[in-house]
């Protein structure tokens, strides 16, 4: 690694520079605990950033419009393989994140293979013709949903699918208001934010799409205080309340398992939520963009909870980290729209989106990561307890699956967020990326194709990582 180079006047550093008194602190965006101008960030490029990776910030950080989260970005990149990103000067860092496209890493075989099949033949089809690998992946989808669910509509992206769910509800109920949860994340669009729940989306957007109501999420880690140290699941009774008093709501929608810091409800949480809506009236939409296709251990995360949703949604890692796609499965007789648009997309049956799909299928079957998932979590989490017996930062572990969390506090019990960030940059620095989640919860989402190997060496890094921090407070 590379211990010291001062950035130049370039364009990425006079950004930040233009904005440091107004961003000093990353504690406003508690939703996002990795927004890029922060201190701790800028302070990472000019110790780690040079070469041609610093070349290419700058063209990027020129022509991109600059927004949280994204540009400018802090490194690039020129290659990926398996867990492996590899930055511009060479650095490998394993990918905890990956944006949770990447259940079966990345350029797996089979995915790239299917993919370059279909460029060959049908490289694209448009909207008025079907193709054979679209048909195929929706009865593929709806096989594998358990009933009612069995109509599929496709979309390049998890935003546009939860607005077709959005849509399909109002057209089935005649009603168009919804009930979410606040910290949630569903997409960055206006309607999308609208049910969304975190700030840092939705602040200063000025009005956003009307009935959109919130109530606080299942949150079982303040049941250790709320509920005397187990989870109730009496926070299901704001979805209730709220749903019993609108009357006319359409649509729950909720995260199965919150994914940004791995927030994980008790089953009887899903089971009050499934015996609310249909008392009410109302469809119950589960979003699963991020945790659904084996992420935690089962092919779809409510299959852990008993209940069937009225709608599913899919997303980034149907695409085999290749292709962006998306699919909404309904219920059977919800197919009622048949005069109308609510998706619409010119990618909406694409040729070689659904071919990289099925192969991700056929991975994820074939190789066994359900199961995979399961046993290397299990693992997992036994480094998490030990990392949490031996370091003071950590105040709560968690996990489903290969959906990991590590949630830092300080001793007066408040939330450790710069560090989390510190732990995060100390990670970067030695070759291991995730995402920080609600700014004090170390989110770990590793490719189920990822070795026993590989897995304890991203634990040893962490630990190594949260020490230097401790040894340091006031760094």
């Amino acid at each position: 690694m590379v211990n010291s180079n001062p950035v130049s006047d370039t364009v990425s550093d006079t950004v930040s520079d233009t904005v440091s008194d107004t961003v000093s602190d990353t504690e406003s965006d508690v939703s996002e605990g990795d927004v890029n101008l922060s201190p701790l960030r800028r302070a990472w490029e000019r110790d780690h950033v040079r070469g041609a990776t610093r070349a290419l910030l700058d063209r990027d950080a020129a022509v991109y419009l600059h927004q949280s989260l994204s540009t400018p970005c802090f490194d690039a990149l020129v290659e990926a393989d398996g867990i492996w990103l590899t930055d511009a000067d060479g650095r490998r860092f394993m990918d905890f994140h990956g944006n949770n496209v990447h259940q079966v890493g990345y350029r797996h075989p089979r995915v790239i293979d299917a993919v370059k099949r279909q460029l060959d033949t049908l490289p694209f089809s448009p909207r008025r013709f079907t193709n054979g690998a679209a048909v195929e992946l929706a009865e593929r989808l709806a096989a594998l949903a358990p009933d009612p669910l069995g109509k599929v509509l496709l979309a390049p992206g998890g935003t546009l699918a939860i607005g077709m769910a959005l849509k399909l509800a109002r057209i089935v109920t005649g009603r168009h208001k919804t009930v979410s949860m606040w910290d949630a994340f569903h997409g960055a669009s206006l309607d999308a934010i609208s049910v969304g729940g975190e700030a840092v989306f939705r602040r200063d957007m000025g009005p956003l799409m009307p009935g959109t109501e919130h109530v606080p999420p299942c949150d079982p880690g303040a049941c250790r205080f709320r509920c005397g140290g187990t989870c109730d699941a009496s926070c299901a009774d704001y979805v209730d309340y709220v749903l019993g008093n609108e009357g006319d709501v359409a649509a729950v929608v909720v995260e199965t398992v919150r994914c940004t810091d791995v927030q994980i409800p008790p089953p009887e949480y899903y089971r009050r939520l499934r015996a609310a809506c249909d008392r009410h009236g109302a469809l119950l939409i589960l979003d699963e963009v991020p945790i659904g296709l084996g992420r935690t251990g089962t092919m779809f995360a409510f299959e852990r909870y008993g209940i069937v949703p009225d709608m599913v949604v899919l997303g980034k890692g149907l695409g085999g980290a290749v292709f962006p796609m998306a699919a909404l499965i309904a219920r059977r007789d919800f197919d009622r729209a048949g005069d109308r648009a609510l998706g619409h997309y010119t990618h909406e049956k694409s040729s070689v989106g659904c071919a990289a799909a099925l192969a991700t299928l056929d991975v994820i079957e074939d190789e066994g990561l359900l199961g995979r998932a399961e046993r290397l979590g299990a693992r997992a989490m036994a480094r998490l307890r030990d990392l949490q017996s031996r370091h003071r930062l950590v105040g709560d572990v968690r996990g489903v699956g290969l959906l990991l969390g590590l949630e830092l506090a300080r001793p007066d019990g408040s939330p450790a967020r710069r560090e989390a960030e510190r732990v995060m940059y100390g990670c970067l620095a030695r070759g291991l990326s995730f995402k920080v989640g609600q700014g004090n919860v170390i989110t770990l989402s590793p490719p189920l194709v990822i070795e026993e190997d590989d897995l304890d060496r991203a634990f040893d890094i962490l630990g190594a990582a949260l020490a230097e921090v401790e040894a340091n407070p006031e760094a």
